[in-house]
C-alpha cells in the first residue's frame, strides 16, 4: 500500500492513520531529509525484530536509532549531558544522527551496544507522523546495493514496487535525498564525526 501525504497541510486523518497502523505493530517507509527510511514504534520489540531482520542487522552488534519528533523527550530514551544537549539543539532538526547511551525506557533489544542514535529530521510530515504516534519511531536507511540504481531508494513508486511485500505502508513524500546522515558520537569526552554525509555540524 502506498500513500501520499505531504510536508505541509497533512491530513490528520491520514496522520492518525498511520500513528495507527505503527501502534499496532506495522512497519513503515517513510521520507526523512536523507534517504527514505524504514521505520516502525521504537518501543514495540517485535517490530524493531522484523525490521532488523529486513536489513540483516544484528542488534547485539549493531546499534539502533530512533526518530524524536523534537528534543523535549529526548532524556526519556538516551542519556544527554549539556553539552551534548546544546549541540544538538544547533544543529536540529537537521541531518544528523548524534549517539548518545541508550535510557531506560527503550526496550531491551536496544541495550546490546548500550548506545542510541537520536535524529530530529528536517522533514515536518516525519515529525509530524511522530508526535501524532506519541512514541520514538526506529530508523534504518533502506537497503541499497552498491549496482543498484538509486532511484530505488530515492523514487517512491520504485521503493513501493521493490518493498511492498515487506512493509505495510509505503507514503509517498516526494523524491528523496540520497545522501545519508552525518553521526556525531557523543559518548566520550568531546564530540566525533564517525560518519561524515548530509550537512555541517555546527559545534
Amino acid at each position: 500500500m502506498i500513500l501520499k501525504l505531504y510536508e505541509k497541510d497533512t491530513n490528520p486523518a491520514d496522520l492518525q492513520r498511520v500513528a495507527d497502523l505503527l501502534t499496532d505493530g506495522g512497519l513503515v517507509i517513510y521520507p526523512t531529509d536523507t534517504r527514505y527510511a524504514i521505520g516502525c514504534h521504537a518501543l514495540k520489540e517485535r517490530a524493531v525484530e522484523r525490521i532488523c531482520r529486513i536489513k540483516g542487522v544484528d542488534p547485539g552488534k549493531n546499534r539502533l536509532a530512533i526518530i524524536c519528533p523534537d528534543l523535549s523527550g529526548i532524556s526519556e530514551y538516551a542519556k544527554v549531558d549539556n553539552a551534548a544537549f546544546k549541540l544538538m539543539k544547533r544543529n536540529l532538526p537537521g541531518p544528523f544522527t548524534f549517539i548518545l547511551p541508550t535510557g531506560s525506557r527503550l526496550p531491551k533489544i536496544f541495550r546490546g551496544r548500550h548506545e542510541v542514535g537520536i535524529r530530529v529530521p528536517d522533514n515536518a510530515l516525519t515529525r509530524a507522523i511522530v508526535h501524532r504516534l506519541g512514541a520514538p519511531l526506529l530508523t534504518m536507511t533502506l537497503p541499497h546495493e552498491e549496482d543498484e540504481d538509486i532511484e530505488y531508494v530515492t523514487d517512491p513508486e520504485l521503493i513501493h514496487e521493490k518493498f511492498a511485500r515487506l512493509v505495510d505502508l509505503v507514503i509517498d513524500g516526494g523524491i528523496g535525498n540520497y545522501e545519508e546522515s552525518t553521526v556525531v558520537d557523543c559518548t566520550g569526552d568531546e564530540p566525533e564525526i564517525v560518519r561524515q554525509g548530509r550537512g555541517e555540524l555546527l559545534l
